[in-house]
């Protein structure tokens, strides 16, 4: 029989107003989110449906927003009968949910550390010292030479390899500047400065790194029940505390998305589903494995028939 992955979005699938219709109708869903509210001390569901003061894309914020929708959503699922996954992975921030539901971290300690990760993160680099910028359409190889070269200039890296030819640059402003140029003049399709307010996953974030190392060696890593891959290896990692290192470089090396998605299919995943808001990650793996289907789970109809198809192929 097929068998399914889930897959978890980070940072830039929020929205105000997510899992509205899906909430009115799966009590869970607000559960979760109060759940959530209690430890950070402020009311998370509310700011996702209102946003009354425009904090739901302030990153400490954004960060357990997403973690809580995903994890509700997963929640939902199994508790509908839905199959469990046999390997799960997530997309940055998209990797604590994965976690979560895998039994290695509890929920409440999650929401903690994602609110702090992005506290350390915002706090890493001043006020338009660093960006990201999309590169479509160069190989690779070129990037990398060209990242080489800009760091004349400032530091700059491949952040995230999303799907052949789709990379994220980061780093200072200036070098990200320069690379864009120059990777537009070696033939790139497209170089786009990304609007977020850190250069996540790049040597910046390592001040952000050692913060997270000293919150996370106060919490309980537990073996995974469902195995999960993750990014900074692109491989299954079973081992409690080196999912905790992993945890650590993630934030200052690059997500291996590509790695990631193919190790889900070389693990028998056949199908996949899109815990979260938005269908981003389909995207990306539509071009990554074209013959491994992936669907979307936020709209209410459509989860209810995903989940009774998906216990018909499990």
């Amino acid at each position: 029989m097929a068998k399914i992955g889930f897959v978890f979005p980070g940072q830039g699938s929020q929205k105000q107003g997510m899992l509205a219709e899906l909430a009115a109708e799966n009590p869970i869903l607000l559960d979760t989110f109060t759940r959530a509210s209690e430890v950070l001390g402020t009311d998370l569901w509310r700011i996702c449906q209102s946003d009354p003061d425009s904090s739901l894309n302030q990153t400490e914020i954004t960060q357990p927003a997403l973690l809580a929708a995903s994890v509700a959503i997963g929640t939902l699922w199994l508790e509908r009968g839905g199959p469990r996954p046999v390997v799960m992975s997530g997309h940055s921030l998209g990797e604590y949910s994965a976690l979560v539901l895998a039994g290695v971290l509890a929920f409440e300690d999650a929401i903690a550390v994602v609110h702090r990760r992005g506290k350390f993160m915002q706090e890493a680099v001043g006020p338009d010292e660093g960006k990201m910028a999309a590169i479509v359409g160069l190989d690779d190889a070129k990037l990398i030479e060209i990242c080489a070269r800009a760091k004349t200039i400032g530091t700059v890296s491949a952040a995230n390899f999303n799907s052949p030819g789709q990379i994220v640059i980061a780093g200072e402003s200036a070098a990200v500047d320069h690379a864009m140029e120059w990777c537009k003049e070696a033939g790139a399709k497209r170089a786009l400065p990304l609007n977020v307010s850190v250069p996540s996953h790049c040597p910046l974030m390592k001040p952000a790194a050692e913060a997270l190392a000293e919150v996370l060696a106060g919490i309980t890593f537990r073996a995974p029940e469902i195995r999960v891959v993750q990014n900074v290896s692109g491989a299954i990692q079973t081992e409690p505390e080196q999912i905790k290192e992993n945890l650590v470089m993630q934030l200052h090396k690059p997500v291996l998305w590509v790695d990631c998605v193919r190790a889900m299919h070389n693990a028998g995943v056949r199908k996949l589903v899109e815990i979260g808001p938005g269908r981003a990650l389909c995207g990306l793996i539509k071009r990554i494995v074209p013959e491994l289907g992936c669907v979307a789970s936020e709209d209410p109809q459509v989860f209810k028939n995903l989940v009774m198809e998906a216990s018909g192929l499990d």
